[in-house]
């Protein structure tokens, strides 16, 4: 209950706030709802709005809804090795130590988020650190950190805007072109539309062009899974990390919040790859293990 209240009060926020920029910048800039190019801010505003103060409040996010503790003293030997590990990695990759946390889930499970390449979040589950040795954990570790080396947060970020973007003004375009010829307006001349009729195209539009979007999302998604997996193979060696695959393979899909599951280190499944956040852990074991060869 307490993440679902979470999710809707954050998300009811970024609306307001983007609501308010919005209006402001149609002012601004002088354009209108009833143009193409006031259509195309507007959708842009939402598209990228959403996209980037999701970024911003990544870490926060991330720590309220898998309930992380960040490691501030170190209170044991698991942890101080934890601090340890990450410090190390971060220096050979070029980038800010990040905040190192652990988070209660008998889930094998490891994430790393963050506004930017300094400033950064690694986390890992009390499963993880109950299952594996220490060669496959710091293969974990390492993997995490090449996303934040690598700027993966920021990247999916920009790709998800732009897609975000156009599914919101092509919607809007196609709506209003089957809704003026609904009503049998064939001369059209406005970019959105009105009536119960255009909104509910609209929403069915955004639902379909959504799906079709997120194909190229996920791609991506899998593309730095890949990149993660070869840059924790160079950080730590190639046979840790295949370890570690192997290991999570063993377990159930990821059990993190649908908000927070492309960040972690395994995914969920999906009917069809396409739609995969991760590629499949034999294909990321054949990957390396080519690398190796």
């Amino acid at each position: 209950m307490k993440r679902i209240l979470l999710f809707l009060g954050t998300n009811l926020a970024v609306i307001l706030v983007l609501s308010v920029v919005m209006n402001i910048v149609m002012s601004v800039l002088g354009v209108s709802f009833d143009t193409y190019s006031g259509l195309l801010v507007f959708a842009a505003i939402f598209g990228f709005g959403g996209s980037f103060i999701s970024l911003l409040i990544s870490k926060w996010m991330a720590k309220r809804t898998t309930g992380a503790q960040v490691i501030e003293k170190p209170r044991n030997e698991t942890e101080r090795w934890l601090v340890e590990t990450v410090k190390n990695q971060a220096r050979k990759a070029g980038v800010k130590m990040p905040e190192v946390a652990i988070y209660q889930s008998p889930e094998p499970n490891a994430f790393a988020t963050g506004p930017s390449k300094n400033n950064s979040l690694v986390a890992v589950s009390t499963g993880l650190l109950q299952s594996m040795n220490k060669d496959e954990v710091e293969a974990v570790l390492a993997h995490e950190v090449s996303h934040v080396a690598n700027g993966d947060m920021v990247t999916l970020t920009l790709i998800q805007g732009v897609v975000n973007t156009f599914v919101i003004f092509l919607a809007r375009v196609v709506a209003g072109f089957i809704n003026n010829a609904l009503r049998g307006n064939q001369g059209g001349g406005r970019a959105g539309g009105g009536g119960f009729a255009y909104y509910g195209i609209v929403i069915v539009l955004e639902i379909v062009f959504g799906i079709l979007a997120s194909i190229i999302v996920m791609y991506f998604s899998r593309y730095r899974e890949y990149r993660a997996d070869a840059g924790a193979a160079k950080l730590v060696g190639a046979d840790k990390m295949i370890s570690a695959l192997r290991r999570l393979g063993q377990g159930r899909e990821s059990q993190l919040d649908s908000n927070m599951a492309a960040f972690g280190i395994k995914g969920k499944k999906a009917r069809s790859e396409l739609f995969l956040s991760h590629p499949p852990i034999e294909k990321r074991i054949q990957a390396l293990q080519r690398g190796i060869k």
